[in-house]
């Protein structure tokens, strides 16, 4: 019963009003998730250095855990900026890290550092491009409190959520970064059913899970896929036959953005592309809040898998 949606501008403009359509969508299909609502948005760096959004807990002492990480993470490279906003601390740090990023590295030793200080902590995204603020409560609180219609960039991701297994809470609520791996964010609507499975698996190779949020394998798989060298649709196509369930995602890096859609079709997906922009949604409704009537939408087929590159 989630909602989500995408949009990615085309016209190769850096200071599109993403956060603004984002927000106009999920706003739209606030009926369908009103548990929690979360965006993944995407800017080009001014500088290449490393953007985090860490959630800091429980408000009572949480301004000593900010501080902590602060001049902790100075170990790791050049502290551009520390600022924090509700249960959220913003860092941004130059990090010594190839362009094309992998698994492990100082991206995974600042992560373990950072989520080392105490256990409420946890870094909820991290790339140079990629942020992610998500909170519990409709759309309309998480632009109050993250000034989310404001923000300016190419693509972006959102959800809004209605728990149906998992508890509610922050930590569960989406978008998912691919943890350690910079960049890499996923909304999902539906079930995995070999959740479990794929779990125990990556697990015993030294994954960490920060949820029962079946979501999450997604990332976690979409990751491991990238990082043995597949392109981003090929990861994606490949996910038909080793996704069991009746799932819509959508997943999106600095560079690309695109769909995939079970072989049951039980979960709704509509898109619709002009020269200008990809816009995708779970309903209709949310396209046409945002763009008007005047664009053909179309409805992803079963087995559909659709990348757009930025």
């Amino acid at each position: 019963m989630c909602g989500i949606v995408g949009f990615l501008d085309k016209t190769q403009n850096i200071n599109a009003p993403v956060g603004k359509t984002v927000l106009t969508m999920l706003t739209a299909l606030g009926v369908r998730g009103p548990d929690s609502a979360g965006v993944a948005l995407y800017r080009p760096p001014e500088n290449g250095a490393f953007t985090l959004q860490v959630k800091l807990g429980e408000l009572e002492g949480a301004a000593e855990r900010g501080t902590s990480i602060a001049e902790g993470v100075k170990a790791f490279g050049f502290v551009h900026e520390v600022k924090t906003t509700a249960e959220y601390l913003r860092l941004v740090i130059d990090l010594q890290v190839q362009k094309d990023p992998v698994i492990g590295g100082e991206v995974t030793s600042l992560t373990q550092f950072i989520e080392s200080l105490d256990e409420d902590i946890e870094v909820v995204s991290m790339g140079r491009e990629l942020e992610i603020v998500k909170q519990v409560g409709t759309p309309q609180n998480l632009d109050a409190t993250h000034n989310v219609s404001t923000f300016r960039g190419t693509h972006g991701l959102g959800h809004t959520r209605l728990s149906t297994e998992s508890r509610v809470d922050l930590s569960h609520s989406q978008p998912f970064w691919a943890h350690n791996y910079p960049d890499l964010a996923i909304v999902h609507n539906g079930h995995i059913t070999n959740y479990h499975k794929l779990r125990c698996i990556y697990e015993q190779r030294g994954v960490r899970f920060y949820t029962e949020n079946d979501s999450e394998v997604i990332g976690v798989y979409l990751a491991d896929q990238l990082s043995q060298g597949l392109r981003f649709k090929e990861a994606l196509d490949a996910s038909l036959t080793d996704l069991d369930g009746s799932f819509s995602y959508l997943a999106a890096t600095a560079d690309y953005i695109g769909f995939a859609k079970d072989p049951f079709a039980f979960k709704p997906l509509l898109f619709t592309e002009t020269d200008d922009f990809v816009a995708v949604a779970t309903e209709e409704i949310a396209i046409r809040a945002a763009f008007g009537e005047g664009y053909e939408v179309r409805e992803a087929q079963a087995k559909d898998v659709s990348v757009w590159q930025r």
